[in-house]
Formats: C-alpha cells, structure tokens, sequence
C-alpha cells in the first residue's frame, strides 16, 4: 500500500519513518520545507530518543509530484490543515485521509476536499533536531474511527490501523474515535497553554499546586462542553495529565506550544481553547478559563508583531 503523510514534522515524521521500515508499504512525505525534504531524500528520516528508527522514503515539496495513494495521514498544524489537503487531494482522491493533528476542525476542513476522512487522535509526541531528525520524547497510542459525515470504510481503517501498529505505532481501529479525540483536546487545551505562558514543562506545570488547579479548571469546561455535545470522553483526562507528569513519561516534555512560543510560531490555541470555547457558545455551556486562555495567548502572539 501506499501512504502520503502530509506535513513532515515531529508528529508526522514519527509515522512516516515507521511506516518507512515496512516491506509492504510505500511512503512519500509531504512538505513546504525545502531542507526537511532535502535532508529525508539525502540521508532518511531519523528517530531518536524513545527509539532509533531511520526510514528510507520519497520526500517532495512539490505536490504534483505525489502518485495516487491509497491513504494520506495529516500532521500538519491545524492552521494549515486547508491548504495542506487543498494541495494534495489528486493524490488522495481514491484514498482514505486520516488526520492525527491536534484540536477540532480538521477533519471538516479535510471533508471539504476528499471524500473519505479518518478521525484520528495519537499521544507519541517529540521535536525536530534539524531537519530530516527528530527527538521521539514520548510513546504512546494512537486511536482511529471514521469521521461521521463522510467516513472512511471500515476496512480501509482497520488496514491503517494494522500498518501503523506494526511499525510501532501502536493504533487501534473504533468504531466511534470521538471520545479519545475529544478526551486529547481537553488534556492539551488544559496544559499547552499554560506550559506556554509560563515556559514550564508539563511536569512543572502539574508540580505547582496554583497551576495544576487553574488546569483542573480548564479541564472541568472541556468536561462541560462534551457532554452538552453528548460525547462520552473514553478517559478522564485528569488522570492522562497525573501519568504524563509521571518522571518515565513526559516530565520534562515541552508541549508543542511552548516549543512555537519560544520560536515565536503561531499557536493552535484557536483549535484547543479556541474550539472549546467555540463549541460551548453554541452549546449554552459558560468557559471563562478556556475564553482568558485564549486572551492571554492570542496577545502573547500579537505582541511578537
């Protein structure tokens, strides 16, 4: 089978060099930056940290250079989900698309130019070293189910999921992906921002009975809101917060927000925060902490202007 993943960075990059040491699978890489792709065509995509992998895959920035594939995986920033898919939808045509990034709407926005979407939500994090290196920090599942307006096949999920797990990337296929989704969107809403804010790693953050409260709280609406949209959360997301602060798990991980911050990129807290606040306006569901959130980070962005 073949693969695209669209958006090569530490997310992406984890499953495209996995899927890479595969015999059965072709993966090609797609992304806007020329020495990301430079470096994979060159040397491979390397991994390091909670495992040594390199995987040997055809890397473009050149979206007419992809050949029809049967799935695309999408880990590009929620931000440039739209013109991401917008770029690569001949090849994904005839494909299923599943996306693994961070926050709500991308899957809307992949539906609007492919016709079979895969709601996804994965927990490996880490960060890019150079370009063609990441730094795997953290382990962990990947969860995926069809995107209920315009849904994948069962089949074609279950193939996705069996690829990925033998990789290394241990995914399982559901039959409703929204509870894991949402349950990933409340942990990040509660704790990117504030390790952004105050330039702590997530075990920092939960160590400080002030901050690890005002998390609490920020989990409590994300709580609200999904159940006024009547979505069982698979976990409670209090208890992914106290495992990932654990010293073996993700103490010392900077969330990706705080890795933009400090690079003065442009956050996803308008599909984490952002979207909590959004669905719970709709919802009749007050978020005041998610809404300050919000605030804070939006003027910390403007402020780099």
């Amino acid at each position: 089978m073949r693969v695209c993943v669209v958006g090569c960075g530490a997310v992406g990059s984890l499953f495209a060099a996995q899927l890479a040491t595969l015999d059965d699978v072709e993966v090609w890489g797609y992304d806007r930056a020329q020495d990301y792709v430079d470096a994979i065509n060159a040397n491979g995509l390397r991994l390091s940290g909670a495992g040594e992998v390199v995987g040997h895959l055809r890397a473009t920035t050149d979206p007419q250079e992809l050949p029809a594939c049967d799935f695309g995986i999408v880990a590009t920033k929620a931000m440039h989900t739209a013109p991401a898919i917008q770029a690569t939808a001949h090849a994904l045509a005839d494909g299923s698309v599943c996306s693994v990034q961070n926050g709500l709407g991308n899957e809307e926005a992949l539906a609007e130019h492919v016709p079979r979407v895969i709601r996804g939500t994965t927990f490996p994090a880490g960060r890019v070293l150079e370009p063609g290196h990441v730094q795997w920090d953290v382990r962990g599942e990947t969860t995926i189910g069809p995107f209920e307006p315009s849904p994948a096949p069962a089949e074609a999920i279950e193939t996705l999921a069996d690829a990925c797990t033998r990789a290394g990337m241990p995914t399982a296929a559901v039959a409703d992906a929204r509870g894991p989704q949402w349950r990933k969107v409340i942990f990040n809403a509660a704790t990117n921002p504030v390790g952004a804010l105050t330039g702590l790693t997530h075990g920092q953050v939960c160590d400080d009975p002030a901050l690890r409260a005002l998390v609490s709280g920020l989990v409590d609406e994300g709580k609200a809101v999904a159940a006024a949209e009547g979505i069982e959360l698979d976990a409670d997301p209090e208890e992914l917060i106290d495992h990932a602060a654990r010293p073996d798990v993700a103490y010392d991980h900077k969330a990706s927000m705080l890795q933009d911050v400090e690079a003065r990129r442009a956050t996803e807290i308008d599909y984490l925060n952002g979207g909590i606040v959004t669905f719970g306006r709709a919802a009749g569901v007050p978020t005041p902490l998610n809404q300050a959130i919000l605030a804070l980070v939006k003027g910390l962005e403007r402020s780099w202007q």
